[in-house]
C-alpha cells in the first residue's frame, strides 16, 4: 500500500502519516476533522484514511483488483490485532476503543469491487445502494466513534448525500475512466444519449436529470441533518463537512452543471464562510 511496515508489538500509530493522507486528498473533511475533540478526531482520521486507501486501490492502481485485495487483508489484520502497516495500527488503535462492526467493512468492500468495472448503476434504488456501500458505510462508521445514539439511518443518509454530490460533480471525469454512476433508467426518461455525454456533450434533457439527482440529493441531507442530535460529540464538525458538499452542490446549480468537461470545489473563503452555519445547524 507504498506503507513501511510497523512493528506491530508497538502498536503507536503514526498520526502525521494519517494527516498527509487527508490533506492530500480532502481540504474539506481534514478542516472539519479538526472540530472533533482529539481521541475521537484520531479515530476519525483513521477511519478516513482506511476508506481513501481502498478506494485509492481501485482508482490509482494499475493492478486493482490485487491491490484492493490487500487493503482487505489489512482490514482483516486490524480487526485481529495484528497491523503491519500505519494505516492498520491506526485502524487498530481505533477498534480497541471503539465498537464497529465488521460487517460495516464487508459492506463497503462490496461497493469498492463495484469500481473495478464497468460501472453500471441501473436505477435510482441501485444507486441508493451503491451510495451506502461506499459512503453510507462510512457515515454508518463516523456516527459510531462520535458515540451516536440511534440514528443509523441519518447518518446512512448524510453519506448517500455526499455520495451523489461526488457522482455529480465528477460526471466527466468517471464517463472518461468508463463509469457510468447516472443511473441508467434515469437516462431513458430523460432522453439522454449516453454516446453523448460519453462524447461530453451536452444532449437535451442532461440539465434535467441533474436536477433529478441533485433534489434526490438534497432530500437526503436534509434527512442526514437531523441525525445530528443523536451525536455526543462533533456535531459542528460533521454539520460542516456535509455543509461543504452541499455546497459544491449549489455552485454546480448555480453554474447550470458544467460537470462534463469541469470539477467545480469551493473556495478558501467559500468554506470559511460555512463555519457559522454548521454552527447554526448544532444549536438548532
Amino acid at each position: 500500500m507504498g506503507e513501511d511496515p510497523v512493528d506491530s508489538a508497538i502498536m503507536e500509530p503514526d498520526w502525521k502519516s494519517l494527516v498527509r493522507i487527508i490533506q492530500r486528498y480532502s481540504t474539506t473533511f481534514y478542516l472539519s476533522s479538526l472540530l472533533f475533540r482529539s481521541e475521537v478526531r484520531r479515530a476519525v482520521w483513521s477511519l478516513y484514511a482506511t476508506c481513501r486507501l481502498g478506494d485509492d486501490a481501485v482508482d490509482e492502481s494499475p493492478t486493482p483488483g490485487a491491490d484492493l485485495e490487500a487493503w482487505w487483508q489489512g482490514v482483516e489484520r486490524a480487526y485481529a490485532g495484528n497491523p503491519e502497516y500505519p494505516w492498520e495500527a491506526a485502524l487498530t488503535w481505533t477498534l480497541k476503543r471503539f465498537e464497529l462492526p465488521f460487517w460495516v467493512f464487508q459492506d463497503l468492500k462490496a461497493g469498492l469491487l463495484r469500481d473495478l468495472g464497468p460501472v453500471r448503476i441501473q436505477d435510482e434504488e441501485d444507486l441508493l445502494l451503491y451510495s451506502y456501500q461506499v459512503a453510507g458505510t462510512v457515515g454508518l462508521l463516523m456516527a459510531k466513534v462520535a458515540g451516536a445514539r440511534g440514528g443509523e439511518k441519518e447518518a446512512i443518509a448524510l453519506g448517500q448525500a455526499m455520495q451523489i454530490t461526488n457522482i455529480l460533480r465528477d460526471v466527466g471525469e468517471d464517463l472518461r475512466r468508463g463509469r457510468v454512476y447516472l443511473p441508467l433508467s434515469l437516462l431513458e426518461r430523460y432522453g439522454v444519449n449516453l454516446e453523448k455525454i460519453q462524447n461530453m456533450e451536452v444532449p437535451e434533457g442532461y440539465t434535467d436529470l441533474m436536477r433529478h439527482l441533485s433534489n434526490l440529493a438534497r432530500k437526503l441531507y436534509e434527512q442526514g441533518f437531523q441525525g445530528l442530535r443523536h451525536l455526543e460529540t462533533g456535531r459542528a464538525a460533521v454539520a460542516l463537512a456535509a455543509l461543504q458538499y452541499r455546497g459544491i452542490l449549489d455552485k454546480l446549480e448555480r453554474q447550470a452543471f458544467p460537470n462534463l468537461k469541469e470539477r467545480i470545489y469551493l473556495q478558501p473563503l467559500e468554506r470559511a464562510l460555512l463555519l457559522p452555519r454548521a454552527l447554526a445547524r448544532v444549536l438548532y
